[in-house]
C-alpha cells in the first residue's frame, strides 16, 4: 500500500562533481580487472594448466571468486539505479497527485493509491480535492489501462480540473473543461504516434482511450452535488452502516463519445457532520481471490464503520486495503484509489419552520438523489 502524506520532501544534498568520474571510472574499471585477474591466471599461472584433480579445484576456486565479485559489483550498480528511479517515481508521484492536505474546509481527508504494476508507485487513477468559493470539488477517475502508460492520460485530466475547478462557476463548466483536456491530449499523442495521419485515427488504439471521471461539490451547509461520467458513486459512511450516495445512472466516460448539449446534475442531500464519504475505483470492487470471487467492499465498509462516532478516515481507509490485500493474497489486478471525506463542521442550527422538509424539499431524513436540470443561479459560498 502506499500512504500519501503531506510534507515537504527533503531535498537532497548535492554531491562534489569530482566524484561522478570516480565512480564512473570503478564501476567500469572493477570488472574490466576481475575479468583481466581471471584471464591472466588460465594463461600465465603453472597451476592452471595442470589436469590433476588438485589444481582443478583451485583453477575453480579461483573462477568462482572472479564470478562472485561481478555478481556482487553488478548488484551494486543495479541497486544504485533502482534507487534513483524510484526516487524520480517518487517525485513524480508527488508532482501528478499532490499530497493532500488532512483537513479541508472542516473536512476531514485521507486518501491512497495503489498500482497494479509491480515497481510502479503511480498508475492510472486520479483524484483531487481543491476548496474553491463555489465549495469544495472533488475529483475521482480511473484511466483505461494502468501503470506507467496511463501517467499522461491522468496528467492532461488532473491539471484541466486543478484550473477548472476555480474558473467555473458550474460544476458542466468543469466537466467540459475535462473533456477538451483529453480529446487535445489524446490528438497529441495520435500526432506523436503516426506523425503521417495528422488526426486521430479511428482505428487507432489511442481512440479507444477513455476516462471514467466523477465530480462532485460539496457547499458549506453539505449539500452534495454531482456529475458521473461511467464511475462507481461513492458509499455514504454513518454510524447505521455504509449506502450508496445516489443510484442514479451515470453518463457515458469521457473520450468514446461526446458530451450531451445538457447534462443534469444531481443533487445527493446533505452530507451531515460526523458522516463521511468514501470514493474509489472500479479496481477495488472489481478485484477477485483465487476462486474469482468479488471483494464484498459494502460489507467491508459496513463492518468497519459499524460504531459511533465514525473512526478516522485514515482508520477506515487502513481497513479497507488491509481486507482487500488479504482478499486477492496481495497481488491486485488493477490499480485502486481510495479518497474519504468526513465532515467534521460544526452542526448549523436549523431555522424555525424548516424541520419539515431538506434541501430539496423531500421529507425529513430522507435523501433522494434526484437529477436537476442545470442551473443558473448556483448558491454562491465565500469564505472558503
Amino acid at each position: 500500500m502506499i500512504r500519501i502524506k503531506a510534507g515537504v520532501p527533503r531535498r537532497p544534498r548535492p554531491r562534489p562533481r569530482a566524484r561522478r568520474p570516480l565512480r564512473r571510472a570503478l564501476a567500469l574499471g572493477l570488472p574490466s580487472m576481475w575479468g583481466a585477474i581471471a584471464v591472466t591466471y588460465k594463461l600465465t599461472c603453472p597451476l592452471a594448466q595442470q589436469n590433476d584433480m588438485g589444481a582443478r579445484i583451485v583453477t575453480s576456486a579461483v573462477f568462482f571468486a572472479v564470478g562472485t565479485g561481478l555478481i556482487v559489483q553488478v548488484r551494486r550498480s543495479l541497486l544504485r539505479e533502482l534507487r534513483q528511479i524510484r526516487q524520480i517515481a517518487g517525485a513524480a508521484q508527488n508532482a501528478l497527485l499532490r499530497p493532500l492536505p488532512p483537513r479541508l474546509d472542516g473536512l476531514n481527508i485521507a486518501a491512497a493509491q495503489l498500482s497494479a504494476e509491480r515497481g510502479a508507485v503511480v498508475g492510472g487513477d486520479l483524484y483531487e480535492v481543491i476548496a474553491t468559493e463555489h465549495g469544495v470539488r472533488v475529483v475521482m477517475g480511473d484511466v483505461r489501462g494502468h501503470g506507467i502508460a496511463a501517467i499522461g492520460t491522468v496528467a492532461a485530466v488532473l491539471g484541466s480540473f486543478r484550473e477548472a475547478a476555480h474558473d467555473e462557476p458550474h460544476l458542466e463548466g468543469v466537466l467540459r473543461r475535462l473533456d477538451r483536456a483529453l480529446a487535445r491530449h489524446l490528438g497529441e499523442r495520435a500526432r506523436a504516434e503516426h506523425p503521417a495521419s495528422g488526426a486521430l485515427d479511428p482505428d487507432s488504439p489511442v481512440a479507444e482511450e477513455f476516462v471514467t471521471v466523477l465530480l462532485l461539490e460539496i457547499g458549506r451547509d453539505g449539500e452534495v452535488r454531482g456529475l458521473n461520467c461511467g464511475h462507481p458513486w461513492p458509499y455514504r459512511l454513518s454510524g447505521t452502516g455504509a449506502e450508496p450516495l445516489s443510484r442514479a445512472d451515470p453518463l457515458p466516460p469521457l473520450g468514446p463519445f461526446p458530451l450531451p448539449a445538457a447534462m443534469p446534475f444531481v443533487r445527493c442531500g446533505q452530507l451531515l457532520p460526523g458522516e463521511a464519504l468514501f470514493l474509489y475505483t472500479d479496481g477495488a470492487e472489481d478485484a477477485r481471490d483465487a476462486r474469482g470471487g468479488f471483494f464484498p467492499l459494502a460489507d467491508v465498509l459496513a463492518e468497519a464503520t459499524a460504531q459511533r462516532p465514525l473512526p478516522a478516515p485514515q482508520s477506515v481507509l487502513g481497513s479497507v486495503f488491509t481486507a482487500l490485500l488479504r482478499h486477492t493474497g496481495g497481488t491486485p489486478t488493477d490499480d485502486v484509489a481510495l479518497l474519504v471525506l468526513r465532515n467534521d463542521r460544526r452542526p448549523t442550527p436549523t431555522p424555525p419552520g424548516a424541520r419539515g422538509s431538506d434541501i430539496s424539499g423531500s421529507a425529513a431524513g430522507a435523501r433522494p438523489a434526484t437529477t436537476h436540470p442545470h442551473p443558473t443561479n448556483y448558491p454562491q459560498h465565500n469564505g472558503v
